[in-house]
């Protein structure tokens, strides 16, 4: 009996017992449920079952008390008060100061009384001594018919299941195996901010990345200067938990488990001081430590590119590496949105423009530790250029719009040639939008490529230009420019040119036409006419004549390795060199010279910028056969220059360093028209000295000029922190050498020196030098100032 009571439900349970002290209240001849508050209790325990008041027997007063034999009937304590609620059962301290109460434990617990009843004497409240009291067994005579009932009954002997894999593998995921917890290594973050990574470095390799990134994300360390109290401190860990979960995800730890303990939290101790020590602070400067357990780190499954392995060879080779995604490689997000861009690059390199290519789907997969990789491609098919077809043909035709391009028809199609067509043609300056959209002209068939057009659509810009300037300058005084131009008055890209100076010391007029982009890219065509009268510190000239150049140039779309040009040019010049100081009573006779010859230079370019280099260099030899002719008389010489620069970046500093000379030989010096003959001094030359300042001179004080040159120059761009690094210190040092013959000497060699300032913009740095002579002429002030833009060299 006592083994089917214990199999029964709880609340048959207590009706059994509630009945049992029934009938043991009837066997001392009294009836009195509410003598019994322990069986009450158990039957009833949430006021289902309320105990009986005691009834008094017939023809006693209502106060008589009931005589109890038995110690079970004995009235009972009466109980502690009932919670009415969860909250009730809560303390205080646990809800203002959770880490500290639990920290601290149970200081004294109480004893547990049990209650003196016949229940608390016997072992068990159902055993079976309590049982025969109460129950008699069975009438003898009833036994045979009992063993008949039971004759023949069996209970076969149950066979174990067949195990279930799935069952078994959820299990293991359900209940992972812990192992022993990594030591960590705490970085300091910010002044509430701690992170409590792995010290061993083959548990978490990119630490340094995850560390970095948190850094920039961060919620707490946003508002790391600011009081915080401890409810925003805890607010703001919260987010960070997360975004720390995010992050481990991202680099392919998807089990990561992320601990977080707010002002002390375990590292408190169990030592009650100690949690109140830690209470203490953490109400002054609450701080958040992050416990990171990265646990396993996922790779690659199944990757699916959907119909690229069908492309032929060798795209489907190219195209495969330039994914460079394979099965068994770690599983970082930031590679999966990296390499679906070079892909997207790469299929409109290798001919397809019109491919696509799906979102990426990751299924990760806990039981592999694994994620399997979908991204579908579409190719579209494989085209060749075909013809570039001009949405406004009488402004830009398509014919030119195909010299400006870089493929020529019949090229397999590439996204970045489409580019560069659009670029170049917004660098014409004459449209103000381009778009420019493939178009099927032939059907890829038979394993044969098709063809595709490119539609040029755009809007004119405005094609006419008014620009003027005025300044003053030391060495030039004031000056008033004036130019108008009209660029595309000669379809495609003919520009007529107005351009007039009126200055203390120059006046100007010229007439130019230039066309851009002729019969190629970046080739241009430019033709001159002009007149001047032009006085410098060496010179005195006017004159008129005419120029032709034809040229290949570089430019800040596209900077050229080599570049090149060639000319020609007539000119009729009246002039004389100019002295400095009065000669009275000496005359200074101008001769007048016709002069005619051919030119033409080449350039060598391997730095990294046009405009600002930090690395490479750059060469440039310049070529000049000239005749000239002078008072009946009649000289044939060649002019000819050299030019090196190096650029080296060391740090933030870059170090750069220039070396000019040149030559004319054919012709004596007095047979070279003075504005012919070589000079130095000047922003672009020998700083500290004014143009054309340095070179022998006559005893006038006439700057002569020479028929050799030699300069030399070094400086250091050294960044600063100022404006973000916009601006650079630049000492700098220069030297230069004029000799009068065609062989350089350095009889009449100045070296100057200063500092400079550059502040750099998107269209190149600011320049203003300001420099000194460090062995000066009396002709040479003590200090000169240069500004303009670019780098001096």
């Amino acid at each position: 009996m006592a083994n089917l009571s214990s199999s029964r439900p709880v609340e048959a349970q207590r009706l059994l017992k509630l009945g049992l002290a029934i009938v043991a209240g009837l066997g001392q001849g009294t009836l009195a449920l509410g003598a019994c508050p322990a069986a009450a209790q158990q039957a009833a325990p949430d006021d289902e079952l309320r105990p009986l008041p005691a009834q008094p027997p017939e023809g006693e007063a209502e106060d008589t008390p009931a005589t109890a034999p038995l110690s079970i009937l004995d009235p009972a304590p009466q109980p502690e008060p009932v919670p009415q609620s969860l909250d009730d059962l809560i303390p205080a301290d646990a809800v203002t100061n959770p880490d500290v109460w639990a920290a601290a434990g149970v200081a004294d617990p109480s004893p547990v009384v049990m209650p003196d009843s016949a229940f608390a004497e016997a072992d068990s409240p159902l055993s079976d001594d309590v049982l025969a009291e109460f129950l008699p067994p069975p009438d003898p005579a009833l036994q045979p018919a009992v063993d008949g009932i039971f004759a023949d009954f069996a209970l076969e002997e149950p066979q174990p299941l067949t195990p279930d894999p799935e069952l078994e593998a959820l299990a293991s995921i359900a209940a992972p195996v812990l192992g022993e917890l990594p030591e960590l290594a705490e970085t300091k973050i910010g002044n509430t901010l701690v992170l409590a990574l792995p010290m061993a470095a083959n548990a978490f390799p990119e630490k340094d990345a995850f560390i970095e990134r948190f850094k920039d994300l961060s919620t707490l360390r946003e508002f790391d200067d600011g009081e915080e109290s401890r409810p925003q401190v805890a607010a703001r860990a919260r987010a960070d938990e997360e975004l720390l979960g995010d992050i481990l995800r991202t680099y392919g730890y998807y089990d990561g488990e992320i601990v977080r303990q707010l002002s002390g939290g375990r590292r408190a101790g169990n030592n009650s001081d100690e949690a109140e020590r830690a209470a203490e602070n953490a109400a002054r400067e609450p701080s958040v430590r992050f416990d990171i357990l990265p646990g396993a780190r996922y790779s690659f499954g199944r990757i699916d590119l959907g119909a690229l392995p069908a492309l032929p060879e060798p795209d489907v080779t190219r195209l495969t590496a330039a994914f460079g995604i394979k099965p068994g490689d770690p599983l970082y997000a930031d590679r999966i949105i990296e390499r679906e861009l070079e892909l997207r690059v790469a299929l409109g390199e290798s001919g397809y423009p019109f491919a696509e290519v799906a979102e990426p789907e990751l299924l990760i997969d806990h039981a592999r530790t694994e994620g399997d990789l979908s991204l579908l491609v579409q190719s579209g098919g494989k085209f060749v250029f075909g013809k570039v077809v001009s949405g406004d043909p009488g402004f830009l035709s398509g014919r030119h719009l195909s010299r400006i391009a870089r493929f020529d028809e019949g090229n397999v199609f590439q996204q970045s040639l489409e580019t560069d067509l659009r670029r170049a043609i917004i660098a014409t300056g004459l449209v103000s939008s381009v778009t420019v959209t493939p178009r099927e002209t032939r059907a890829p068939k038979d394993g044969q490529p098709g063809e595709v057009a490119l539609d040029v659509a755009f809007e004119r810009a405005p094609v006419r230009t008014i620009a003027g300037a005025i300044g003053y300058g030391t060495e030039d005084g004031f000056k008033l420019e004036g130019r108008w131009e009209h660029r595309n008055l000669f379809p495609p890209e003919g520009a007529l040119r107005l351009r007039g100076i009126l200055g203390t010391r120059e006046a100007l007029a010229s007439v130019g036409i230039r066309r851009n982009n002729f019969r190629g890219r970046d080739q241009v065509l430019t033709v001159d006419v002009f007149g001047s009268d032009i006085t410098t510190q060496a010179v005195d000239s006017r004159g008129f004549g005419t120029r032709a150049t034809f040229e290949k140039v570089s430019n800040i779309l596209f900077q050229k390795p080599l570049s090149w040009q060639i000319g020609g040019e007539l000119l009729y010049t009246d002039e004389r060199n100019r002295t400095v100081r009065d000669a009275p009573g000496i005359p200074l006779p101008r001769r007048a010279f016709l002069i005619g010859g051919l030119f033409g230079s080449v350039t060598l370019d391997g730095s990294d910028d046009l405009l600002d280099p930090s690395s490479g260099y750059r060469a440039t030899l310049f070529l000049a056969p000239e005749a000239s002719r002078s008072e009946g008389s009649q000289s044939f010489y060649l002019r000819s220059q050299a030019d090196a620069s190096y650029y080296k970046s060391i740090g933030s500093t870059v170090l750069a360093t220039r070396v000019r000379a040149a030559t004319i030989v054919g012709a004596s010096f007095d047979d070279i028209a003075p504005s012919r003959r070589l000079y130095a001094g000047g922003g672009g030359s020998v700083r500290g000295y004014g143009f054309q300042g340095v070179g022998p001179r006559n005893d006038r004080g006439e700057s002569t000029g020479g028929a050799s040159l030699l300069e030399f120059s070094l400086e250091a761009r050294i960044e600063t922190p100022l404006l973000d690094g916009a601006v650079e210190v630049v000492p700098f040092f220069d030297a230069g050498a004029v000799g009068l013959g065609s062989t350089p000497d350095f009889r009449f060699i100045r070296y100057g020196a200063g500092v400079g300032l550059r502040y750099k913009t998107t269209f190149g740095p600011i320049r203003v030098d300001v420099a000194t002579p460090i062995n000066p002429t009396e002709f040479d002030s003590p200090v000169v100032v240069y500004v303009s833009l670019g780098q001096a060299f």
